[in-house]
């Protein structure tokens, strides 16, 4: 990039590269804008490309009202950008830019490549269509006139624009550029940022008993999170996975979302029966077999590696014969079976979130346009957001809507003021 001691002119200047910045980008380009489009990194979309384990769930193939359902932090808010761009909206873009997608379960949306490099092919293409520009830059400042804005400072250049759309992501993969500059940028306009903490992120267990099933993968397993006083915060099914520092997996990273202070988390390793069906099933076990261990019996029962943890906090002896185990024992196993209890004691740090939780406080932001309520020209798109959701595509769902708002809403203002300067 060379220095200038003119500012470089632009209609508009999106800051970050990510999904919610190159939509935005590509919005304003089809209205006819020129767009600059800035990026710390290398390369647009880096965050991405590792997204779905390099698969990238770009969506989810449901309604608008779906979406909403699926977003637990401030979901009214994205009422109006969803309507204007649907997962059926996006689809439809990426079918038309050479990525043909497909649905797999739970709705989740995939390019038929299964490859994210896929998705990014398409964006770079509908960006070189709508002839924005893109280059490499840091931005340091965002530059004001008058009360509005009117270009941005990076570490080596000017640029002069009548808007900039800021889409800087969060705090998580921060190796991805993903290091929350753009809270600086948008808290330095006076506006209020709600701290960021992971969201869709593992959680930390206290005790052995997690770290001893390390590497255990559970599937088809129901989990209750609930608070100190027994309030049901989160339930879901589905897999999950124990870990050195605790547990993983899709339904604990939905689970995290929800997470206040000390909370526990029930599993369900039984859930396609009752209670008292589990109970006919051990006593049909314990009665065939009344000479064998109890953990031979478990054996039936649990995955090997959780019979330890089962014995112990039950205080039982693995080398107990069935025959001996009593109707209270009995009980004891069933309900542990059926709520197996894991306690919480916090995430895994912001940089191992797939989203971060937290960011531009939405009343500060139009729903309909992402425009500031504060700062004239300025608007948000994506994870800076104070706006998150569950796994399944949701999270890019919510980057691809609020930066096409963006974008078209700041072409729309470029239109109108070139408009009124004919008069």
């Amino acid at each position: 990039m060379s220095t200038k001691s003119v500012p470089t002119a632009f209609d508009g200047i999106v800051v970050g590269g990510g999904p919610a910045g190159m939509f935005a980008a590509i919005a304003a380009g089809e209205r006819g804008q020129r767009v600059l489009l800035l990026e710390r990194n290398g390369r647009l979309g880096r965050k991405l490309l590792i997204t779905g384990k390099g698969r990238c769930n770009l969506t989810n193939n449901c309604s608008a009202r779906e979406v909403l359902e699926n977003v637990p932090r401030n979901p009214r808010f994205l009422h109006s950008a969803l309507a204007a761009c649907p997962p059926e909206r996006v689809m439809a873009f990426f079918e038309a830019n050479g990525c043909p997608v497909k649905t797999e379960r739970g709705g989740r949306v995939f390019p038929v490549s299964d490859r994210s490099a896929s998705v990014l092919a398409a964006l770079e293409t509908a960006l070189r269509r709508g002839g924005v520009r893109v280059e490499q830059g840091r931005v340091e400042e965002i530059l004001t006139g008058n009360g509005a804005v009117c270009g941005v400072r990076t570490e080596r250049e000017v640029y002069s624009a009548g808007w900039v759309i800021l889409a800087t992501g969060g705090l998580s993969y921060p190796a991805t550029g993903s290091t929350g500059d753009g809270y600086a940028l948008a808290a330095a306009l006076g506006h209020t940022v709600v701290p960021g903490q992971g969201s869709l992120v593992p959680l930390e267990t206290e005790g052995p008993d997690c770290p001893e099933m390390q590497g255990l993968s559970l599937k088809n397993v129901a989990v209750k999170l609930k608070d100190s006083r027994g309030k049901v915060l989160y339930e879901d099914f589905g897999e999950l996975l124990f870990t050195h520092f605790g547990v993983s997996g899709p339904t604990v990273l939905s689970a995290s979302a929800h997470l206040t202070g000390k909370c526990t988390l029930f599993i369900d390793l039984k859930p396609a029966l009752t209670p008292e069906k589990l109970d006919a099933r051990l006593l049909r076990e314990l009665g065939a077999f009344p000479n064998r261990s109890l953990a031979h019996i478990l054996s039936a029962l649990l995955p090997r590696s959780m019979i330890p943890v089962f014995l112990r906090r039950l205080s039982l002896d693995g080398e107990l014969s069935a025959n001996a185990l009593t109707r209270r024992d009995r009980q004891a196993l069933c309900a542990l079976l059926k709520a197996f209890p894991v306690v919480i004691t916090g995430r895994r740090p912001v940089a191992e979130a797939i989203v971060t939780s937290g960011g531009v406080a939405v009343s500060e932001i139009d729903p309909r346009t992402m425009a500031s309520k504060k700062v004239p020209g300025l608007y948000f798109a994506g994870e800076i957001i104070d706006c998150d959701a569950y796994t399944g595509g949701f999270n890019l769902q919510i980057a691809w809507a609020t930066g096409f708002a963006a974008g078209r809403a700041a072409g729309e203002k470029t239109e109108i003021d070139k408009r009124q300067d004919l008069y």
